[in-house]
């Protein structure tokens, strides 16, 4: 017997379904403004030198302050302001010739900068100063958090296979929350980092369990629409972001802003069900009996509650030990486990860099920050809802690799294409990430799909990790425009074929049921 038969019976997609996936929906909002976080609480903003310690000299003190910048602070090759160089001693010469050039000794600014606030109130950078010798800092906060992110895809993947997925995205949203709350109110550079990490360490819990939990109570026909719902909350969450980051403009209040959601995920996790899948498959058949017959109950299905005995229900999951607690090392264990495994890493490494790569190298908008990040949002519409119709029409693998391939050959094209039509090269980029947004919204349904239940959740932790690292390696793909000009395309070009080719080699899960034990994978 099969869970997807007690699905059937009890409606696999109905109020009971509808309930669950609106209170994940809730936490889940909160993901994509923390992942997109640094590109506003990190952003630089103008600055300059802080001259306010030459007010003791005796002509400064008579400038205006244009005067006074211009007389102590050298200027750049397009005329403005440099940001980390003053003159050891003001240039009175510059207010008879503005434009003459001078090759009088410069120093670092000595007493700090001074920085603009039209658009950021307060950001890090202003904060702690993390401009020129220390714009290091700056950048190493981004990767900061996707570290956490990625060992906690590891843990949170194990134990909410041996714990359960209830549980544990309670963990995540309770630790999730405080240790945000707490980075904003950080005394230091080194204390903001140190939570951070755990930030992103303690959320990346919510990504994995909530969409293994989602698609472990609907049926067949449904797992589908469930994944696009998924991703579109991801899509929500970075559209809406836009416009709290725009009235929210001091970087301590836009954490807390960001992370408030989760209180209400909180209060609304009591209505969160255990996953039936999970507790038969580790034995534990009568707290099962009590989720499937309030979710008949729910759905309107009561005249089936007492068919569910435990009798039953223990027939589901007979081929593997149910007090076996499993782990990481199940995925290379046997050989069709170890073949998914590896195909799956790959393909999720591939999606990761080819999406952020493309997510941070697109420029030529012209439009303001703000702008900018709710058109990225804009884009992923059409992309998964494309995603929404072809996953049925041409199957999970077909999907994935048409994507894949699409987002490659966007890549190649923007090679050939020269740099002085931007216009053109940006539309281009905004088309590959369009594809690259479409296999990414496909390769989480699809991997859930591929792994067994009494795993799936250690899967999916190590899916994150593998994504994880593409996230972390596609920055240092970008800077190897320095080599040459376009080999960052060339790299991501390659990556996102390569992604292709691997996807090719997975099996197809379209109307098919979920695997349920290892046994099952290695009887294909």
């Amino acid at each position: 017997m099969k869970f997807e038969n007690i699905l059937a019976d009890i409606n696999g997609f109905g109020r009971f379904q509808k309930m669950m996936l609106a209170i994940n929906f809730i936490g889940r909002f909160t993901l994509p403004c923390h992942f997109v976080l640094n590109n506003f609480i990190a952003a630089v903003p103008s600055h300059h030198c802080d001259i306010s310690s030459l007010d003791e000299d005796f002509f400064l003190r008579n400038l205006s302050q244009a005067e006074r910048l211009s007389v102590s602070i050298p200027l750049q090759e397009d005329g403005s302001l440099s940001s980390c160089q003053m003159f050891a001693e003001p240039q009175y010469d510059l207010l008879l010739n503005s434009s003459s050039t001078t090759d009088a000794a410069t120093v670092p600014c000595q007493n700090g900068w001074v920085y603009d606030t039209t658009t950021f109130k307060s950001t890090l950078t202003s904060q702690w100063d993390l401009v020129c010798d220390s714009r290091g800092k700056n950048k190493a906060t981004a990767s900061i958090f996707f570290i956490g992110v990625m060992f906690g895809a590891l843990t949170f993947g194990s134990l909410s296979d041996r714990f359960g997925r209830r549980i544990m995205l309670l963990v995540s949203y309770v630790s999730g929350m405080l240790t945000a709350v707490a980075s904003a109110f950080s005394t230091s550079y080194v204390m903001f980092a140190v939570l951070r990490f755990f930030t992103g360490f303690c959320i990346t819990g919510i990504i994995i369990v909530s969409a293994v939990l989602n698609l472990e109570w609907v049926d067949v026909e449904h797992r589908k629409l469930v994944g696009v719902i998924d991703s579109l909350s991801w899509t929500f969450g970075s559209a809406v972001f836009a416009a709290i980051a725009y009235f929210v403009t001091d970087w301590r209040w836009l954490i807390v802003s960001v992370t408030s959601p989760l209180a209400l995920a909180i209060i609304t996790w009591r209505w969160i069900p255990e996953s039936a899948r999970w507790l038969i498959a580790n034995g534990k058949l009568e707290q099962a009996q009590v989720y499937l017959k309030e979710c008949a109950r729910m759905n309107g299905t009561t005249e089936l509650i007492d068919t569910f005995k435990t009798e039953t229900l223990s027939t589901i999951v007979m081929a593997e030990k149910r007090d076996r607690p499993y782990s990481y090392s199940d995925l290379i264990r046997t050989p069709n486990m170890r073949k998914l495994a590896l195909c799956t890493g790959i393909v999720w490494f591939c999606v990761a860099s080819a999406f952020y790569g493309i997510s941070f190298n697109i420029t030529g908008f012209g439009l303001n920050i703000y702008l900018t990040q709710f058109t990225f949002a804009l884009i992923e519409l059409p992309a998964k809802g494309s995603v929404y119709y072809l996953l049925d029409k041409i199957g999970r693998r077909r999907t994935e690799v048409g994507a894949l391939l699409m987002a490659g050959i966007s890549l190649g094209i923007n090679i050939v294409i020269p740099n002085g039509m931007c216009t053109i090269r940006t539309v281009v980029a905004i088309i590959g990430k369009g594809f690259s947004s479409a296999s990414f919204a496909t390769i989480i349904l699809y991997s859930s799909e591929l792994y067994p239940t009494v795993i799936r959740q250690n899967s999916m932790g190590y899916n994150s990790f593998m994504a994880r690292i593409g996230v972390a390696v596609a920055p240092l793909i970008l800077m190897l425009d320095e080599v040459w000009e376009d080999l960052p395309q060339v790299v991501l070009c390659f990556v996102a074929l390569l992604g292709a080719i691997v996807a090719s080699m997975l099996s197809e899960t379209r109307g098919r049921c979920l695997p349920e034990t290892i046994e099952d994978i290695e009887r294909k």
